[in-house]
């Protein structure tokens, strides 16, 4: 490290080691404040206890899951190797590991760092850059697993729950930070340009060589991957939710690739007036507009048109393209789907059957 081990403690003024501003020790006593610094009571001592009961109980569960992921890219300008590191977990014990695909994108060579020291040689089993999510393996077995939860917001998680995070920061190796969920819900652009829904906002502390890690509950089901964080802000972190992280990992381990179908058609939002929103219903005063349709694609075969305005998917209000994208991820190739379509201001259905993309 750079630094000096002196830039590294805190600089504390007299006045701040004083503690309160009469230059005294506060002993919180005064209008019946109870015990102060120094005068723990029983409670505090339990309500502590159980804290930190919390995080050492998921650090001993879920910490031997986690590797550190090293990577090298290929040469960089000088002729040297460029190198990068992340974190992930594994989630099988013959060796499936869970990382960002931001880690792995473009690797030449991986390597794979248990915390017992153990070192593999790893490959990118699959990578999906809509989501930042990649599955790579070693070549092990009876390896120690982290058990995947549920991310549902409406059934497993709350605005305010403790959550852990461990990592390989900076190349610090194992490293645990703490805080809570700040909100959920939230939307993150992936690089691909695809709309990450549901992502779950923190204020754990992260840097890089975290991407990659997980998210833990206090009972040490994991719940999210985290992946970014606001740099120059404090306390904004975010994490993918563990669901689209299960679904993800399930069609790369199986097929080797997140299968996605699409319609054939570059699409944009397009903004209605209030009467036209009432007229048919939609959530928000816009709709998505058909800019151009591939030759002989799903769409061009149904009949859609340039200047469409697809206003429903199966009977499902559309007021964006990412409405679009998240209505036809899982949605099965070469299943019919009826478009709901305004064409000179008449309402149109046109089914669509969406091919694998």
């Amino acid at each position: 490290m750079s630094e000096k081990q002196d830039d590294l403690v805190p600089n504390f003024t007299d006045s701040e080691l004083a503690g309160p501003a009469d230059g005294g020790v506060d002993t919180g006593r005064e209008a019946g404040r109870g015990a102060g610094i120094g005068e723990l009571s029983a409670r505090d001592h339990e309500l502590l206890d159980a804290y930190s009961r919390a995080v050492v109980g998921v650090v001993e569960r879920v910490g031997p899951s986690v590797v550190s992921i090293q990577v090298r890219v290929g040469e960089g300008r000088n002729g040297s190797d460029r190198e990068g590191a992340g974190s992930g977990f594994v989630i099988a014990p013959d060796g499936y590991v869970i990382t960002n695909h931001h880690v792995v994108e473009q690797a030449g060579e991986l390597r794979v760092t248990l915390t017992d020291g153990r070192e593999f040689s790893a490959r990118v089993v699959g990578s999906d850059p809509a989501t930042d999510l990649a599955v790579v393996r070693v070549q092990a077995n009876g390896l120690p697993t982290a058990e995947i939860g549920d991310s549902d917001a409406h059934s497993a998680l709350r605005v305010g729950q403790l959550v852990i995070a461990i990592g390989n920061p900076l190349g610090f190796q194992s490293t645990v930070s703490t805080g809570v969920i700040s909100a959920l819900g939230r939307n993150l652009r992936s690089q691909s340009g695809r709309l990450i829904e549901n992502i779950i906002q923190t204020d754990v502390a992260l840097n890089p060589g975290n991407s990659g890690g997980p998210l833990v509950d206090s009972r040490g089901r994991v719940i999210g991957i985290n992946t970014a964080m606001i740099r120059m802000a404090q306390g904004l972190s975010f994490a993918i939710p563990a669901n689209t992280a299960k679904w993800v990992a399930g069609e790369i381990i199986t097929i080797g690739k997140v299968r996605r179908v699409v319609i054939g058609v570059a699409a944009q939002v397009r903004p209605v007036g209030r009467r036209l929103q009432r007229r048919y219903d939609l959530e928000r005063p816009s709709v998505v507009e058909v800019v151009n349709v591939v030759e002989g694609g799903p769409s061009r075969r149904a009949g859609l048109r340039e200047g469409d305005l697809i206003v429903r998917f199966n009977g499902t209000g559309v007021t964006g393209v990412d409405d679009l994208h998240r209505l036809l991820t899982r949605w099965p190739a070469e299943t019919p789907v009826a478009l709901t379509v305004l064409r000179n201001g008449r309402e149109r259905s046109l089914v669509v059957v969406p091919a694998e993309g």
